[in-house]
């Protein structure tokens, strides 16, 4: 497998010739002074300043035993931003659904990145798992599954309270970062029923089987995967990603069992046409770290999350926003 790698990113880097000049260009211009005029919204940090608003709940009745904290959101928006309708992006954080929380590693830096752009974000928290989801692939599907079905439920209360908050339903984005990014993938091309049969569930087939039932309009992952990269063909909603070259925890192709990162998502969708994007960062693993730590980024992992960031922006902003087509 390591053999292999460098020849798998050699090939995945020819695919991406045109992606990568259009972001090289674009750092250019935004780091251009003179070009100051040119800001673009949903492209660029058009907003200086941004709110944010933190702990509301998504759910209603928090069920008995489990902590409220679960259910709470940190709402990003720009303070001078007063469109009637605005895209939307629910961020998800990661820690192999044991750890984490909404102001975990790069989430508050996408989500007010993203809200200078003309976004309105959302970092949400989920239920994190009692079981053993880092050792084992069963308990971290089945952490998933439970993450989706938390998150399924704060797209319901954000679509429920679109007006007053402001949200063009028709652009709602999920993102995150490892577990998070996972969670983003498996809700747009996955279903309960086919999770639970992954792992040999026997109630798999008394789960729902409908693919992206939230009508996601793309997925954002950042050093996420697919647990079957055959479910890339259950939706044609595009998805973007970012990976680590030398990512362990998360392999960047499929070195890892069940888990299909970055590398094998773009491969895969070369092969069946489904609009996306993908960045590789050479020489760096996980959380864009040269050497992983959970407790500490530093400042070349934070540089290298805003650079992501960018990238991420682009895609969504060619996908959606290029022809003219802003929100009401």
């Amino acid at each position: 497998m390591e053999q292999a790698l460098p020849e798998k990113i050699r090939q995945s880097a020819n695919r991406m010739k045109s992606y990568r000049y259009h972001f090289l260009l674009f750092c250019i211009l935004a780091g251009n002074t003179t070009m100051r005029a040119q800001l673009v919204r949903f492209r660029d940090e058009i907003y200086p300043d941004v709110t944010v608003s933190r702990n509301h709940s998504y759910k209603a009745t928090i069920p008995a035993g489990t902590k409220k904290k679960y259910y709470q959101y940190d709402w990003y928006e720009a303070s001078a931003d007063t469109a009637r309708k605005r895209p939307f992006i629910i961020w998800l954080h990661g820690g192999g659904f044991k750890f984490g929380k909404k102001t975990s590693a790069g989430t508050p830096v996408w989500s007010r990145s993203f809200a200078r752009r003309g976004y309105v974000c959302a970092a949400i928290n989920y239920r994190l798992s009692k079981k053993h989801p880092l050792k084992d692939f069963g308990d971290l599907a089945e952490g998933c599954m439970d993450a989706i079905a938390d998150t399924r439920e704060a797209i319901a209360f954000f679509k429920k309270n679109c007006d007053s908050l402001r949200i063009d339903t028709t652009r709602i984005f999920l993102g995150g970062n490892s577990a998070g990014g996972m969670i983003a993938l498996q809700s747009v091309y996955s279903s309960p029923a086919e999770m639970a049969a992954l792992i040999h569930r026997g109630d798999s087939n008394l789960l729902p089987a409908l693919h992206n039932p939230d009508q996601i309009a793309a997925a954002i992952s950042c050093w996420g995967a697919l647990f079957d990269l055959r479910w890339l063909q259950n939706s044609r909603v595009p998805f973007v990603a970012v990976h680590g070259s030398r990512d362990r925890v998360v392999p960047p192709d499929n070195g890892k069992g069940l888990l299909f990162g970055g590398i094998a998502l773009n491969r895969m969708a070369d092969s069946i046409g489904l609009p996306h994007a993908f960045h590789l960062f050479n020489n760096v693993g996980h959380e864009l770290q040269k050497h992983f730590n959970p407790l500490f980024a530093g400042r070349p992992a934070k540089r290298r999350w805003e650079e992501a960031g960018r990238f991420i922006a682009l895609f969504l902003y060619d996908q959606f926003f290029r022809n003219g087509q802003q929100p009401g």
